[in-house]
């Protein structure tokens, strides 16, 4: 499974996988604990393969980020995202140096970190880029 079919939607806890489109929204399972969910139009949602963070020369996808941090843990879970706000900022300039401060926020931190958690602990650890995009870049 890749970043593409992992979303986030705000209001619920944890990642979801998209499982069918339905007349007025799309099915999703919950990475956690399997449950269906019936999601619509109405919810704000967020695939993960769309997500960046800013940076003080561009926007690094989200899938980079993760790719970093599964580098420097050697494929293993990281910290926390309930360690304190400065060990939480301070791992994420070992990851990303040039991450703008003032635009990234630590809530912002908090969710990679539990987001890349969360798929380290069920063995989803594949952050390539999506097939189309490698297709069109050829």
């Amino acid at each position: 499974m890749t970043l593409d079919k992992i979303l986030a939607i705000s209001g619920k806890p944890g990642l979801y996988e998209l499982k069918a489109q339905t007349r007025g929204g799309f099915l999703a399972e919950s990475i956690l604990d399997g449950k269906r969910l019936s999601v619509n139009v109405r919810h704000n949602v967020s695939v993960l393969s769309e997500i960046a963070i800013y940076t003080f020369s561009e926007e690094v996808p989200l899938r980079e980020v993760f790719e970093k941090i599964k580098l420097k843990e050697n494929g293993e879970a990281t910290i926390s995202h309930k360690e304190s706000k400065a060990n939480l900022e301070a791992f994420f300039s070992e990851i990303l140096p040039e991450y703008d401060e003032e635009r990234v926020y630590p809530s912002d931190i908090k969710k990679v970190i539990q987001w890349y958690n969360l798929l380290q602990s069920k063995g989803i650890m594949d952050f390539s880029e999506p097939e189309k995009a490698q297709d069109e870049e050829e």
